[in-house]
Order: C-alpha cells, then sequence, then structure tokens
C-alpha cells in the first residue's frame, strides 16, 4: 500500500511539472499546425471598372498567416493575413495563383482565373474650334486617336483622366490641303479592345451642296432666307442636283445676309479667288452684286479684322448659270498667308429686300 502511494505521488508531480512548463493559451496540442484549416477559405478579387486595371486582391482563411501572391503577369507580392494586394492590370486573361502559409510554414496553393476587360468610353464629345482645333472628353477613355481624314495619318491626342475617370485631350491646329470633303474620325481608346468612335464630314471650301453627310450652314440675319434645294435649271456649265437658295423677301435690311462658319477655314496658300456659280431668274436683278466676304480671321495668320476681306460682283444674266469671280488679292492688307474661318453672303446691300431670289453653287478658291 505504501508503495501504490509513491507512485501516485510521482505521477501527481509529473503532471504538474507539464503543466508550469506549458505557455498560457497553449494546450500543447501541435498537430493543428500540420493540417491547416481551409474550409472557411476564401479568394476576393475587387475590380474597378474605371479601366484602370486596378485590382485588390485580399485572401483570407482560418489558420494561415501570410500570403503569397503571384498575380500572373510575373509579379508578385507576399502580405500578412487580414491585407489587401492591389495590382494593375492591362486588358487580358490572367492566373493568379496564391500560396497561403500556417503558422508552421506549411504552404497551401490554390489558382484562380482573372479577365480584365475594359469598358467602352461613354459620353464622347468632339469639339471643333478655331483653325481645327480639336478637344475631346469622355469617361473612362485614357486616350484618344485622330484621324483627319485627308491622308496625313492618325495622331494621338495629348491626353489626361481626372478623378472622375474623364478622359480629355486636346490637339493643335490642323491646315487642310485643297479639296474635301474630309471626314474626321476621333476614337476615344479604353486602354483595351473596347473603343467609342465619332465621324464627323466637315464643312469648308469647296461648297456644291451634294454631299448628304455635310451639314450646309447658312445662318441668317437680318431675316434672309438660305435653304438647300433642288438645282432650278441643271445645264450649261451646273448640271450638278443640289444647289443653295438666297431669298431676300420684300422690306428687309439692306444689311441682311448669311454667315457660315466653316471647320476648315478659307486658306490663301491655296489660292486668292472665289469663285461662285450663280443662277438668277428674274432680269431685274441682273446689276445687283453678291457680296463675299471673309471673316474670323485666324489668329496667327496675318489676317485683317472683319469688314476689310469684302468684294462685290454683279450679276449679268438670268435664267442660265454663271460664274462670279471675286478677286481678293486686289485687297493689299490680306497677306498670302491669311486664313478666314467664316463665310458670310449678302445681296445687294444697297437697298432694302424687293423680294430678289438666286441659286448659289459651286463655291471654291483658286489661283
Amino acid at each position: 500500500m505504501k508503495k501504490m502511494k509513491y507512485i501516485f505521488g510521482l505521477g501527481f508531480l509529473f503532471a504538474l511539472a507539464v503543466s508550469c512548463n506549458t505557455p498560457e493559451g497553449v494546450d500543447g496540442d501541435l498537430s493543428s499546425l500540420n493540417s491547416p484549416t481551409t474550409a472557411n477559405f476564401n479568394k476576393i478579387f475587387e475590380v474597378s471598372d474605371n479601366n484602370s486595371g486596378t485590382v485588390k486582391i485580399s485572401p483570407t482563411g482560418d489558420g494561415f498567416s501570410t500570403y503569397t501572391i503571384q498575380f500572373g503577369d510575373g509579379e508578385s507580392t507576399t502580405i500578412n493575413n487580414g491585407s489587401v494586394a492591389t495590382h494593375h492590370y492591362p486588358e487580358g486573361s490572367y492566373t493568379v495563383t496564391i500560396t497561403s502559409y500556417d503558422l508552421a510554414g506549411h504552404g497551401t496553393t490554390t489558382s484562380y482565373p482573372l479577365d480584365i476587360v475594359y469598358r467602352a468610353p461613354e459620353n464622347l464629345i468632339v469639339s471643333i474650334g478655331s483653325d481645327m482645333k480639336l478637344t475631346a472628353t469622355a469617361l473612362y477613355a485614357n486616350g484618344f486617336l485622330v484621324n483627319y481624314g485627308d491622308g496625313s495619318g492618325d495622331v494621338s491626342m495629348t491626353t489626361t483622366v481626372n478623378a472622375a475617370s474623364l478622359g480629355t485631350g486636346l490637339l493643335p491646329a490642323h491646315i487642310y490641303p485643297a479639296g474635301g470633303p474630309y471626314v474626321l474620325t476621333v476614337t476615344a481608346q479604353s486602354g483595351g479592345a473596347a473603343t467609342t468612335v465619332y465621324t464627323k464630314t466637315l464643312f469648308g471650301f469647296p461648297i456644291d451642296y451634294e454631299n448628304a453627310n455635310v451639314d450646309y450652314f447658312f445662318g441668317t440675319f437680318g431675316s434672309v432666307n438660305f435653304t438647300k434645294v433642288a438645282n432650278p435649271n441643271p445645264s450649261g456649265i451646273n448640271t450638278s442636283a443640289m444647289v443653295g437658295k438666297y431669298e431676300k423677301p420684300n422690306g428687309v435690311p439692306n444689311w441682311s445676309g448669311t454667315y457660315s462658319p466653316l471647320n476648315i477655314p478659307i486658306n490663301f496658300a491655296q489660292g486668292n479667288k472665289v469663285k461662285i456659280m450663280v443662277y438668277n431668274t428674274d432680269p431685274a436683278n441682273i446689276g445687283k452684286k453678291l457680296n463675299v466676304e471673309l471673316e474670323a480671321a485666324v489668329s496667327g495668320t496675318g489676317a485683317t479684322p472683319n469688314g476689310v476681306g469684302v468684294l462685290k460682283t454683279a450679276i449679268t444674266t438670268v435664267n442660265a448659270w454663271e460664274e462670279l469671280v471675286f478677286d481678293f488679292s486686289t485687297i493689299p492688307a490680306i497677306p498670302s498667308t491669311a486664313r478666314f474661318g467664316q463665310l458670310v453672303f449678302r445681296f445687294n446691300d444697297s437697298a432694302s429686300g424687293a423680294g430678289e431670289t438666286i441659286y448659289v453653287d459651286n463655291i471654291r478658291i483658286t489661283n
């Protein structure tokens, strides 16, 4: 009996010794370090929708301390449990590999597919300023590509993107060669495959009223009328289908007329004579003069202020197309480098309107 008591006493002391050498909070069972718990493991991708390619990766799981993330593009990082890795991707498909390490340093590796698709830019607005200076804006655009349509090739706009994901592009003046019409194309780029495209057929010399895509704008002042109509007499020197009709009703002030802001300025480097085909149906109009006035001089071209580039030429015939020539080389104040952004017509500005009607077509500049 004494021997049994002695053995029990030794066992109690041994148990007490083990208990005293185990740190508080650890039960001595290390088996869990060799079997990480993956049941609650989650892979979280938070992909931005603003075409920045930003992806936040925040893996979590029970029993893990660190994660090594292979982003799938050759780069990697290691983060602690509860942290977030941020990475920027070009558009494309990737395989993201996450290795999760437990406290004992054992790793568990899992791979996940990740597709990055950029959205097409939205609300594309293109503004055409004086001398074809371009401004473009679009949501989710990180660049703009411009083709002027004159064979000069594609040009990238200088682009900035603000915090609201609004891309803004700028280009300086562009001088077109003679001819046309030209189709301007502005492509807003997402940074990936998606794009949004703006096109405009530009308004400039020559003006023939035949292109359905051109906005042949002739604004009026003083209550004259100007419209695009069918050719009233397709014969002789002008057999085209469409022409411009200028009407000056009774009593309209003598200073009345039309104005036309041109996308492509009139360029005196391409000639200094403006030629216009005119058709008149009223013998009373013979001898009355058509004014051609060049306004909105382009800054830096040595051009003259409004009111200087004015020439008048009289109608000489009735019921037949004739060509009137306005030779601006006779105005010494206009240099050969001048460019003008606005064309103005007036008819018989020496008197108030008497119900006159004339037709004009094939407006162009030559030497």
